[in-house]
């Protein structure tokens, strides 16, 4: 009987966490902004979705968004990064490597 109780609860986990998994996301709304030099304009990121690489002389990364910001040590948002609150920044190393993605 509990293998039984046991394969049931299992099984409704199973249901629930992939119905909650297929749940929409919403986006986050606000702005990246990128300060890179004192010579060149602010980059604007308005409602960023996805990955986006950072420009080569990127300086600090402010997130005006609502949803956290993760800064990435690598130009494609593959590995583990640094998150940056909303309302905060962050120091970006200038190399052209860096990236950022918005959850």
């Amino acid at each position: 009987m509990r293998t039984v109780v046991s394969a049931g609860a299992v099984l409704a986990f199973a249901v629930v966490g992939t119905l909650a998994g297929t749940a929409p996301a919403s986006a986050a709304t606000g702005e990246v902004v990128v300060f890179t030099t004192e010579f060149e304009g602010l980059r604007h990121y308005p409602d960023p979705q996805g990955c986006h690489r950072l420009p080569p002389s990127a300086h600090v990364l402010v997130n005006l968004t609502d949803g956290l910001v993760t800064l990435h040590a690598d130009p494609f948002c593959a590995g583990p990064g640094t998150v940056v609150e909303p309302d905060h920044g962050w120091h970006a190393p200038p190399s052209g490597l860096f990236s950022f993605s918005v959850s």
